[in-house]
């Protein structure tokens, strides 16, 4: 039998920094795959939120699409969207190595998987914008296109280190823009395709409410996003360091600024406190300190944090002025929240505060991912619509699209009075299954 000490003479002849070094690669490949958990734990957070603020007879097909998003988002980015994110990259604008990784080092393993969960999220926060009225094939054909080339293409400008963006000194740590404002653009211009749901408005223009039909469900999945966003944030190290104390402690103070002045801006306008804004408002203090969590002390955290609820809900108002449907408020928790906190990460920066340099290049970086994104994505949905159709026919719509989309009801309560759906008139065709 070989003994252990056998080995002590052979431990003894190697250098420390070589056990150090292992230890360490060790530890941040854990707290790295720990963080991917946790991220992809924020899809379950997406699912209640959205299918929360949906009606009952579209909440099935919202997390029917969240789920999806992860599959075959998972796929997509490991063919095609890893490596022209992060593959070599002499042009500036476009990877072109690094596809179908399958016999690499074991680092890039855990960095694939940790940036897999966020192109997964990026296209998420585009389903519940166009809840309720999108096709579930239309969706899906759009969701291939973000993860594989609207999204990655972006990414490569922000966070490839020769992407032209990156070279001007972009600030961007987690992705307030790379991941929230791309996902937010692409969610408008679906909508602005689209158009907004049935009843949505009425003959002058006037907003009428739709609710949501398990607000329960809202505050969970914002609890479980807060939640995940710790390895959101943290996570992005790439390593497990120090800074993590600092950047998860700056996203805590920039969700609890958000939701807390929502909360107020509702108090000071004497309007009703709604749990959908106050939610909302924590989301976009997250999504505002994502940019500059890691290189902002605590109190511009918190007050980057307090302006992006802020803005979210001014934001949310006016979209809906331009009679603009986002049945659950992403365009501004993401997109206007992100172009703010993108901002505020070169505004607050630590030691160099208010350069007017760093701002410009702040403000190129978000100029450039609106044009990009919203003008891709445009162009993606009016092709998808023209060719298969976006938009669920009406009265597919008007039934709900659980049964007509999947040949299934999230809850049948609600459609016992209902004898239009019947599994003969699902096998006729004349509600497509």
């Amino acid at each position: 039998m070989i003994k252990p000490h056998r080995f002590v003479p052979l431990l003894l002849i190697l250098p420390a920094s070589a056990f150090a070094d292992t230890d360490q690669t060790a530890t941040d490949m854990v707290w790295l795959v720990t963080a991917s958990a946790l991220v992809f734990f924020m899809q379950a957070g997406f699912a209640l939120l959205e299918s929360g603020m949906s009606r009952s007879k579209n909440a099935l097909n919202v997390v029917m699409k969240n789920y999806m998003d992860v599959c075959l988002g998972t796929l997509v980015f490991w063919l095609l969207g890893y490596g022209l994110m992060f593959g070599s990259n002499p042009s500036g604008f476009i990877g072109t190595d690094l596809f179908l990784i399958n016999d690499s080092d074991p680092n890039t393993y855990g960095v694939l998987l940790f940036q897999t969960m966020f192109a997964a999220t990026v296209v998420t926060i585009a389903s519940g914008a166009m809840a309720e009225r999108t096709r579930f094939d239309a969706y899906l054909v759009g969701a291939f296109v973000i993860t594989a080339v609207i999204y990655p293409i972006f990414g490569s400008w922000v966070w490839n280190a020769d992407g032209w963006l990156a070279k001007l000194g972009f600030i961007d740590f987690a992705g307030s823009t790379v991941v929230h404002s791309v996902g937010a653009w692409t969610a408008l211009a679906g909508i602005v395709v689209l158009g907004p749901r049935l009843g949505r408005f009425d003959r002058s223009g006037r907003p009428r409410e739709l609710r949501g039909h398990n607000l329960g469900f809202v505050a969970i999945g914002g609890f479980i996003l807060w939640f995940g966003w710790f390895g959101f944030n943290g996570g992005s190290t790439l390593a497990a360091s120090a800074d993590i104390g600092l950047i998860n402690l700056n996203t805590q103070l920039a969700a609890a600024a958000g939701a807390t002045a929502s909360m107020l801006l509702a108090v000071l306008g004497r309007r009703p406190i709604l749990l959908t804004e106050t939610v909302n408002g924590s989301i976009a203090g997250l999504v505002a300190i994502t940019a500059g969590c890691a290189s902002m002390l605590p109190l511009y955290a918190a007050l980057t944090g307090a302006i992006g609820g802020i803005v979210c809900t001014l934001s949310s108002h006016a979209l809906l002025r331009w009679q603009l449907d986002d049945v659950v408020g992403a365009v501004s928790a993401h997109g206007v929240a992100g172009a703010w906190g993108t901002l505020a990460a070169g505004l607050f920066f630590t030691g160099n505060m208010f350069n007017t340099q760093l701002v410009a290049v702040q403000l190129v970086g978000i100029t450039a991912c609106f044009i990009w994104t919203f003008g891709c994505a445009l162009m993606m949905y009016f092709a998808i619509d023209k060719i298969i159709g976006l938009r669920a026919p009406t009265l597919h719509e008007q039934r709900g699209l659980d049964l007509s989309e999947h040949a299934e009801i999230g809850y049948p309560e609600f459609h016992s009075n209902t004898t239009a759906y019947t599994s003969e008139r699902i096998d006729s065709g004349e509600v497509r299954a």
